[in-house]
């Protein structure tokens, strides 16, 4: 039997080499108890190979990370709701999967950077590590005036085996998987910064406030960007 509770990355590639070890400090920080795994993926690996992390994880009770993210405060709540439904994660900046090609309707997307899960989940994830080869998760986005199309993204087939599944998440607020790009205000502390970029200053000093004792639940907005 594995150990009961610890923390997931995945790594491939380069591009996390410059934050995962912001990441993995910012968790000692919080959660100096917690032990982590990090599986390094082939040569080659993509977005896609992130729906079989149900088969790296040596925990019973996990956190998957992306390597990109900075842990803020203590995560004690969602592990415990994962050890109750099995799997605990927040709605996607984008909540409509439809932006994918290849679902429609009112599917809701879930951001897979930050996931809480048991194996009591695991025909989500067996469902996702299948799907997720199969449905078009190519995307169009705009830059300026011009219309581009990102050929794959795995958190398409994650909304998809969900769907197939019927398996219900308990769903987090956006402070447990921040994404400051796109959401500019939120209420009380963040839980989980989600950017490339260092956590600023002003949302550092936020943080202390309130998570003081007794500290009352204040509303933050982020200054819009200088024209």
């Amino acid at each position: 039997m594995g150990e009961k509770r610890g923390v997931l990355y995945l790594k491939w590639g380069t591009k996390a080499d410059r934050v995962i070890e912001r990441s993995l400090a910012s968790l000692k920080k919080c959660h100096p108890e917690l032990p982590v795994h990090i599986e390094t993926l082939p040569d080659g690996s993509n977005f896609l190979d992130k729906a079989a992390m149900l088969e790296y994880s040596p925990f019973e009770e996990t956190l998957y990370l992306d390597t990109d993210t900075v842990v803020l405060d203590r995560l004690d709540f969602g592990f415990a709701k994962a050890a109750i439904h099995g799997l605990a994660c927040a709605i996607c900046e984008c909540p409509l999967a439809r932006r994918y090609a290849g679902l429609s309707g009112d599917t809701i997307e879930y951001n897979t950077g930050v996931l809480f899960f048991t194996k009591a989940a695991r025909p989500v994830f067996e469902s996702w590590n299948r799907l997720v080869r199969t449905v078009d998760s190519s995307i169009e986005y705009r830059q300026g005036n011009q219309v581009f199309r990102a050929p794959l993204n795995d958190q398409a087939g994650f909304a998809a085996a969900l769907e197939e599944t019927g398996f219900s998440p308990f769903v987090l607020p956006h402070n447990w998987n921040y994404r400051p790009r796109w959401q500019k205000s939120f209420w009380g502390p963040i839980k989980i910064w989600h950017e490339y970029a260092d956590v600023p200053p002003v949302l550092l000093q936020w943080n202390a406030e309130q998570t003081a004792p007794n500290a009352s639940v204040m509303y933050f907005e982020q200054s819009p960007p200088p024209r």
